[in-house]
């Protein structure tokens, strides 16, 4: 436990000095071309390459590791025909709980609207320095050339059932990625327990690698924080960090809305339970969460507290929460809404409520295939 709380302290103070020491580089080259072309020389050829690496070893997992986790999580349940009514009251509350965490961040963006107000001259910078990020995943996109009706449904098509699967994946597509694995888990659940059995253990072991090698970045983790938050202050300064710092405030909020407000309510309203000392009760599992950061490694501390202390079936937890903690992810499809939004505010993009919607499609689904994979704490499991 000691040496996970050196790794966050680690990766917070690094956060910490990287926007201090960016800051106040960026306001000493303010002014001086010699001294910007120096500190854009740092940045661009030390800071970023380190940074990127970190980003980069990440990147490399997400197909196998979604891939593996999520077709493993179905699997286990094998033949989804006889979960029945359970399985239809799971999936509809996910489902709505999960729509509603991203309509909270979109009504939140809408209200506060963290992402306006930026001065013109540091977004023109900010077009220029990833505008040709953007012309990439531009020309990537057949949106633009779908104009008639079957144009349009089989582009609607393709975002779930790629005729070149591989291709999409290539792409970082991740809804097909997401489909295929879902039927892939459930054709090897209709499987004989035996052969199911050897499937599913093949998958958790290329889940393990791949979460092993997300530890190997992790040692990076500090460096790397460091290097990312200096390059984005010593080119843009105090203003930036000002913007982000409203907005993760205003993520950190949501948060709370969610775990104090939100299930509380629900807790109340559907199985008329009180709140208070069903949190008391899920203590343990919230330490467990907050000091691993993955929700796959507190399922074994979420099924034990939850048949011991919360008195929920175990018919139920052993189902419930193996799933839960692979395709639920409110947290994330919230903040992939608010990103969206935050990012539009600050290129002055206006979304509309057809655009919207899809936006609340898309973080549904895609928050679907978020591995439950250790965060910040790795480092402590491969010393």
């Amino acid at each position: 436990m000691a040496r996970r709380t050196v790794n966050h302290w680690a990766i917070l103070i690094a956060l910490a000095l990287g926007a201090a020491t960016g800051v106040g580089a960026h306001a000493l080259t303010d002014g001086d071309a010699s001294r910007r072309e120096s500190l854009a020389w740092v940045t661009d050829w030390i800071a970023y390459p380190i940074g990127q690496v970190f980003l980069r070893l990440l990147f490399l997992v997400v197909v196998p590791l979604v891939f593996a986790a999520l077709a493993a999580s179905v699997a286990r349940l094998g033949d989804l025909a006889a979960l029945g009514r359970m399985g239809v009251r799971t999936a509809i509350f996910f489902l709505v709980t999960t729509a509603f965490s991203v309509l909270l961040g979109l009504a939140a963006m809408h209200w506060v609207r963290p992402g306006e107000g930026f001065d013109p001259a540091m977004r023109a910078d900010l077009m220029q320095a990833f505008s040709g990020e953007a012309q990439i995943l531009r020309g990537a996109t057949p949106a633009a050339a779908a104009t008639t009706a079957t144009a349009k449904m089989n582009l609607v098509l393709e975002m779930f059932l790629p005729r070149n699967m591989i291709g999409a994946i290539a792409q970082m597509q991740m809804l097909p990625l997401i489909v295929f694995a879902l039927l892939f888990g459930a054709g090897v659940g209709v499987q004989a327990p035996a052969r199911r059995q050897r499937v599913v253990d093949a998958l958790d072991a290329i889940a393990d690698a791949m979460v092993w090698i997300v530890g190997v970045a992790m040692r990076l983790a500090p460096l790397a924080v460091f290097c990312l938050i200096f390059v984005a202050t010593g080119k843009f300064g105090m203003s930036l960090l000002g913007k982000l710092s409203l907005f993760v405030a205003l993520v950190l909020g949501l948060y709370l809305v969610q775990l104090f407000v939100l299930y509380p309510a629900l807790l109340k309203v559907v199985v008329g339970r009180g709140p208070v000392a069903f949190l008391r009760g899920c203590i343990p599992i919230m330490a467990t969460a907050f000091s691993t950061s993955s929700s796959n490694a507190t399922l074994a501390t979420s099924i034990e507290v939850s048949e011991r202390d919360l008195g929920i079936r175990p018919s139920v937890a052993s189902f419930v929460l193996p799933l839960g903690a692979t395709v639920n992810m409110n947290g994330t499809a919230l903040f992939e809404g608010c990103v969206v939004l935050f990012v539009a505010q600050v290129f002055g993009v206006q979304l509309g409520m057809a655009q919207q919607a899809q936006v609340l499609v898309l973080c549904v689904l895609s928050a679907i295939g978020v591995a439950g994979v250790p965060g910040l704490n790795f480092r402590s499991k491969i010393v």
